[in-house]
């Protein structure tokens, strides 16, 4: 047993000191894997069980302004994001065929891997929203599709933080970053009041925006099984297989909320599969 946790520690020396991206070995939260996996744990047992057990026999918090502002730093925030993806590769230079990592220390890959450390931290920033609907008492809010996409966000974009900063991968934050802003301006909207709910009509549509989102990402993802490219499989297959977990829990979803019988899917699920296939063409 004592060589086996030996062995262990040797090879995760070797992965993290070896096999990590040197350019970002100093950065905040990058040196261990622990940090955040902790921090994940946590916040799935503040989100079941410990935020809804020290709010239980207190009256619920009216949050509308600090939601409003909550929401509006969130869109733009998204917002920021996305610019710098598109300026450091997704604008022009990257391939949505296949796109390799750049490790030099070149401006624009520096610029790649930065916006990449935004973006993990930007997947802490969101947990904000879970503890808003603890405070004001909308248990029904923190599903388990809430918590597992919320949860496990931080720990696989370390990985790819740590790993891949840049590349193929970064495809997935460029479409996530691009809903979380239509995303989060509905949220500050909705929080305005009655006055202007009436404008956000399609929240339906918000739902099925988020699903094209998923199936464009594993069809991006696993159209690397049929090409050659000097991108890692592993990350590949991991983000893909993301696509594809979020895309059936977010079926589901909508089929629980906006189908009468449960059994109907959005109509445009199969215009979707097509237009991200014809795109990657």
């Amino acid at each position: 047993m004592a060589q086996l946790v030996l062995n262990f520690i040797d090879s995760y020396h070797d992965i993290m000191e070896n096999k990590s991206d040197p350019r970002v070995n100093g950065w905040p939260m990058l040196s261990s894997p622990f940090p955040t996996l902790f921090i994940c744990l946590f916040y799935g047992y503040f989100a079941k069980t410990l935020g809804p057990r020290l709010m239980e026999n207190r009256k619920p918090f009216q949050l509308r302004k600090v939601l409003i502002v909550y929401n509006a730093i969130q869109t733009m925030f998204s917002a920021w994001i996305f610019y710098e993806y598109m300026m450091s590769g997704w604008g022009g230079s990257y391939s949505l065929k296949c796109q390799p990592v750049d490790y030099s220390y070149s401006p624009m890959a520096l610029r790649m891997a930065q916006t990449c450390w935004w973006y993990y931290i930007s997947k802490f920033t969101e947990f904000f929203d879970t503890l808003f609907f603890i405070l004001r008492k909308k248990n029904q809010q923190v599903s388990t599709l809430h918590v597992i996409h919320h949860g496990c966000m931080p720990m696989s974009v370390w990985m790819g933080m740590k790993f891949a900063p840049g590349g193929h991968s970064t495809f997935f934050a460029l479409l996530n970053t691009f809903v979380h802003i239509v995303m989060y301006f509905y949220y500050m909207v909705s929080a305005m009041g009655p006055k202007y709910q009436k404008y956000i009509w399609w929240k339906k549509y918000l739902t099925s925006f988020q699903m094209l989102q998923f199936v464009c990402i594993f069809v991006h993802q696993f159209q690397l099984l049929f090409r050659e490219c000097n991108y890692p499989k592993s990350f590949m297959v991991w983000i893909g297989l993301h696509g594809v977990m979020f895309l059936f829990l977010f079926s589901d979803f909508y089929k629980s909320k906006y189908t009468s019988d449960g059994k109907r899917r959005p109509a445009n699920d199969g215009a979707c599969m097509v237009c991200c296939v014809q795109l990657l063409k």
